[in-house]
């Protein structure tokens, strides 16, 4: 059973999310994106507020990564996808995200 394959016009851009833990106890969600060579990774964001947890940390990364992705079906590109309408379903399964 073959599938097509559309060869991408830009390449996708290598973000990761860690997590850190400046204090004992609270953790910090960070992207990060490699440069050339995948040797060398500069951080692009860091959260501003710390989570108790490292599950909550790790999920607001994610929430944070999709943020700066126009197109989820595409990914992080090196030149941005023209923006789609947006749809109902909301990115990683985390839902979307409490206002208050």
């Amino acid at each position: 059973m073959g599938t097509k394959r559309a060869k991408a016009s830009t390449p996708l851009r290598r973000i990761s999310v860690y997590v850190e833990e400046p204090e004992r106890g609270w953790f910090q969600w960070v992207l990060a994106e490699a440069a050339e060579g995948l040797s060398i990774w500069h951080d692009l964001k860091a959260a501003e507020e710390w989570e108790p947890t490292y599950k909550q940390a790790m999920a607001e990364g994610l929430l944070a990564l999709q943020g700066l992705i126009d197109d989820l079906d595409q990914g992080p590109r090196a030149e941005p996808p023209r923006p789609k309408p947006s749809s109902a379903v909301f990115g990683f399964g985390f839902g979307l995200p409490d206002p208050g």
